[in-house]
């Protein structure tokens, strides 16, 4: 049985659709099935973002467990004898802070390609 479906067909310049085809893939839909909902007006949620607190979520856990063995290893009173340990330690949680810091940027950059892409409305002041 042929499709009752009717389909647009529109000319885009290369970058034009590289870009929509990067915003399909980051909402984890076809370029026809983000097409569509973007211009029928229907709600686009990126996965990138879902990704992104996932990830600040398990950093901020890492983050917690790693300052909980830096308290211990502090409180052991043997501090001078693991000093190797304690840097270890340190340099866990400077790379999980890095993580975080990546993480945060990439969710604000997400949020403000959402912002300027939002129609402004003229008429309302």
């Amino acid at each position: 049985m042929p499709s009752t479906k009717k389909r647009i067909t529109t000319y885009l310049t290369e970058e034009e659709y590289q870009c929509m085809t990067q915003a399909a893939v980051q909402t984890g839909l076809s370029v026809s099935e983000y097409v569509k909902r973007v211009c029928l007006g229907h709600s686009v949620t990126s996965t990138v973002d879902y990704q992104a607190v996932l990830a600040l979520t398990k950093a901020n856990a890492d983050l917690g467990r790693l300052g909980g063995l830096f308290k211990m290893s502090l409180s052991e009173g043997s501090a001078g004898n693991s000093s190797p340990e304690i840097r270890s330690i340190l340099k866990s949680i400077e790379i999980s802070k890095e993580h975080m810091v990546r993480c945060f940027n990439a969710l604000v950059e997400s949020f403000s390609r959402r912002q300027q892409r939002k129609p402004t409305n003229e008429n309302s002041s």
